[in-house]
């Protein structure tokens, strides 16, 4: 077909002209996300987006008279936000569910240990039998250990790869349990039952704390966007009665800058509520603020024709 011939020539170029550090650096990051596409075919499918929405917002904004700026910076911006987005979700679903098997993986090991299974032994046998991203992942730590890696580098190897600090705790309580010839069965459930508990506590934080994360998204998504998009439509009617003055020019510009920074606020502090780590607000800035905007766009442009004015 012509768009695979196109994507397939456009991920040959991209392979040839972009630098291959920069490539392995993206490569790992889609596979820490759980996309096992090349980086090439996916830049390929970035670039063609982009090329589509431009045609597209080009054509609206010479029917509708629109901002032909705009539109060039939408058809930029929205593909490439859409995929961080995207990426940010599928790692942290990925991530989720990594914890959430780990106890019963945990589990599962030590009870092979306590039948009288070595440790690569069971490590073996778990990987054959489970599935997910957790056991795809252990398999490819038995061909490390098979290969000769010893089981410090592979253990902290797979750690890095799922980014899980709870898997990375456990892995370091594993690893000293077996080098000091402890009962390592014995521990490996104490740990997955202190994970377990870990687990709970952390469903229980987020469904408490449920009410509070509606209200913030409320107030950022709809009740600030409009407020300030009515900004714009009363600066808007006292230049059309000649009645403008400085502040009514410089208005519009401040309530964007503010409603960005509130917006960018409003996810930092939704994911400081629900997992304790301000860093996860990405994942929740970049759609609170994107759908705000879009709100207060479409008030302040055309909220006069809207409630008479126009």
């Amino acid at each position: 077909m012509f768009i695979e011939d196109l994507i397939n020539n456009l991920s040959s170029f991209i392979e040839n002209k972009m630098d291959e550090k920069i490539l392995i650096y993206i490569q790992e990051y889609l596979l820490k996300s759980g996309i096992f596409t090349h980086v090439s075919s996916v830049i390929a499918l970035l670039i063609l987006s982009m090329v589509f929405l431009l045609i597209l917002f080009l054509l609206i904004s010479v029917l509708f008279s629109l901002d032909l700026v705009m539109a060039i910076l939408l058809s930029v911006l929205i593909p490439i936000v859409l995929f961080v987005l995207f990426i940010f979700i599928k790692s942290e679903r990925r991530r989720e569910e990594v914890e959430s098997s780990i106890p019963d993986f945990l589990r599962q090991l030590s009870s092979m240990l306590r039948v009288g299974m070595s440790l690569e032994n069971a490590l073996v046998d778990l990987s054959e039998h489970g599935s997910g991203p957790l056991y795809d992942e252990l398999k490819r730590l038995v061909v490390e250990l098979r290969m000769g890696k010893s089981f410090d580098e592979s253990f902290n190897n797979m750690a890095k790869r799922l980014d899980s600090k709870d898997l990375e705790r456990s892995f370091k309580i594993i690893l000293n349990a077996h080098k000091s010839g402890g009962g390592l069965a014995d521990v490996i459930g104490d740990v997955s039952d202190d994970l377990r508990a870990m687990l709970i506590l952390k469903r229980e934080r987020k469904s408490s704390v449920m009410m509070s994360i509606m209200f913030l998204v409320l107030a950022s998504v709809i009740a600030a966007p409009f407020a300030l998009g009515m900004v714009g439509v009363y600066s808007s009617f006292m230049i059309e009665l000649d009645r403008s003055s400085a502040i009514c020019q410089v208005a519009p510009l401040a309530a964007e800058i503010y409603l960005i920074i509130h917006s960018i606020l409003a996810g930092f502090l939704i994911a400081l509520i629900m997992y304790g780590d301000a860093r996860k607000g990405v994942k929740f800035s970049i759609p609170i603020t994107v759908s705000a905007f879009c709100i207060f766009y479409l008030i302040s442009n055309f909220g006069m024709s809207f409630f008479g004015f126009g």
